[in-house]
């Protein structure tokens, strides 16, 4: 069956927004399971829910584990390969003689069970976990000109994390907020207020921004060119 494993970002930014309801709709939709790893429930739920500010955006996505919407996964293969990608991605670039820890663990875990399923898709907000799959060398030229010194790049462990994850489609909130908006799932926010519905898109775009989301000026722009026709 279909699968989408979830980081913990896209969930953590549709919570911020109240958008967490967009996601049943979304899984009808998609025909797939919707996927997410001990160590993604742990920052999703265990910790946020000590925390009173929090709490109520945990109690809501263990509500959409309990009705099914989001299933855990974990086994022996997660729990083996997650650590390996990690090692690899944080030994990879090298600055000022340290090697940069630019990945956490809970983010590996999603790419390990996206390779244990052979997952369509993960869903992650990350920048960084992105670019290490998908361009290395624009990431490359980032950390150059952030940190403005020179980066060494271990070839050996770049090869080896990208021909692990090359099957992988990254997709973010921001593109799961705009699939909601094609198919309807947003429209009971459309008020008679002057381009209502442009409003309601790029107020969900930039929310989901705003929370976590990497995403360009330039991209929000493009997706409303795209849908407000």
């Amino acid at each position: 069956m279909k699968s989408i494993i979830f980081d913990a970002g896209p969930i953590i930014s549709l919570a911020t927004n109240n958008l967490l309801f967009i996601l049943p709709p979304l899984k009808k939709i998609f025909n797939g399971k919707f996927y997410i790893t001990l160590s993604v429930k742990k920052e999703l739920i265990d910790r946020p829910f000590e925390i009173k500010k929090f709490k109520f955006e945990a109690i809501q996505i263990e509500k959409l584990i309990e009705d099914g919407i989001l299933e855990i996964i974990d086994n022996d293969f997660i729990r083996n390969e997650s650590p390996k990608l990690l090692e690899m991605a944080n030994t990879t670039f090298r600055a000022f003689n340290n090697y940069m820890q630019l990945v956490h663990f809970a983010e590996m875990s999603t790419l390990a069970a996206a390779i244990n399923v052979n997952s369509d898709s993960v869903a992650i907000d990350e920048k960084t976990t992105r670019l290490i799959m998908e361009n290395p060398k624009l990431l490359l030229e980032i950390l150059k000109k952030t940190l403005h010194t020179s980066i060494s790049v271990n070839e050996l462990n770049l090869r080896e994390f990208r021909s692990r994850t090359k099957n992988m489609r990254a997709i973010r909130s921001i593109e799961l907020v705009a699939v909601a908006y094609e198919h309807g799932i947003l429209d009971g926010y459309i008020t008679k207020m002057p381009d209502a519905k442009r409003n309601l898109l790029e107020s969900v775009l930039w929310g989901v921004k705003i929370g976590g989301c990497a995403v360009s000026r330039d991209e929000i722009a493009q997706i409303l060119r795209m849908e407000i026709k």
